[in-house]
């Protein structure tokens, strides 16, 4: 797939990488990357998407634009209010990058339409705000066969790590799931939303840009992903620490039993 001499000089920074270059930076353009939510994470993580090159961008939010979205939902601005927030990320993306298609998912993503959903993509961010979507995304990932990267905001913290339990590591081991790392979600009202907790809205930018290079990173083939780590952020103490998590035999995607019945 060969670059436009514009796209050359917009990706030239990338070019010269030798990480990246052009045989990289044409797997970018190349790629197709489903977006779950245009909000905190979401809108920095598909502006440098889109930035970056990568050829398509399917974003799926069911929300509107308020008011309040625009202390950290940098995608958006105060002429979208009230608008899908599909559209006016779709629009941001057109001019940012003419390069970028997007195609807008104006719905919840649930258990019951993930998998059709993913499957039609190359790799999967999941900047959604709620575990219901987390787990939902996370096993149809899995059964679809989709790398998933997948963040999560608190207050002053942030966490990111690297799914990929459909394939096994280096010695033969699966992967480990979502599951494994997080078994169960917890128990319900035992985390405020954003609107009752709040949450500084420069950490979203920090931790969507960190999802972007995760994404970026594992499309273009350079350095060592996060998978089986989970990267904690505290962005009071500004601290960056990696958490190691392994396969748990007892998960029902990749478990013992999962795999004794698909035998």
């Amino acid at each position: 797939m060969a670059l436009a001499p514009e796209e050359i000089e917009r990706y030239a920074r990338h070019l010269v990488l030798a990480e990246v270059g052009g045989p990289g930076q044409n797997r970018l353009k190349a790629a197709r990357v489903l977006v779950i939510g245009a909000g905190g994470l979401g809108a920095p993580l598909i502006q440098y998407l889109a930035a970056a090159g990568i050829g398509t961008i399917g974003i799926v939010d069911d929300d509107t634009v308020s008011l309040s979205n625009l202390q950290r939902q940098v995608i958006h601005g105060t002429p979208d209010l009230g608008r899908p927030k599909v559209e006016s990320a779709g629009d941001a993306v057109a001019r940012l990058n003419p390069h970028v298609a997007v195609v807008a998912h104006p719905h919840r993503i649930t258990p019951g339409n993930a998998v059709d959903l993913i499957a039609r993509y190359d790799l999967v961010a999941d900047g959604s705000d709620n575990f219901t979507t987390r787990y939902a995304v996370s096993d149809a990932c899995f059964h679809a066969r989709r790398p998933l990267v997948t963040a999560a905001l608190g207050r002053f913290d942030g966490s990111l790590t690297t799914i990929r339990a459909h394939e096994t590591d280096a010695e033969g081991r699966p992967n480990p799931t979502y599951r494994c790392l997080f078994p169960e979600p917890p128990p319900a009202g035992s985390v405020p939303p954003c609107a009752e907790a709040g949450v500084l809205g420069a950490l979203a930018g920090v931790m969507g840009s960190l999802m972007a290079m995760e994404v970026i990173r594992a499309i273009a083939g350079f350095g060592e992903p996060l998978v089986g780590r989970l990267l904690m952020v505290d962005a009071r103490a500004v601290r960056f620490e990696t958490l190691a998590y392994g396969w748990d035999p007892a998960n029902p995607l990749s478990g013992t039993e999962a795999l004794a019945s698909s035998l």
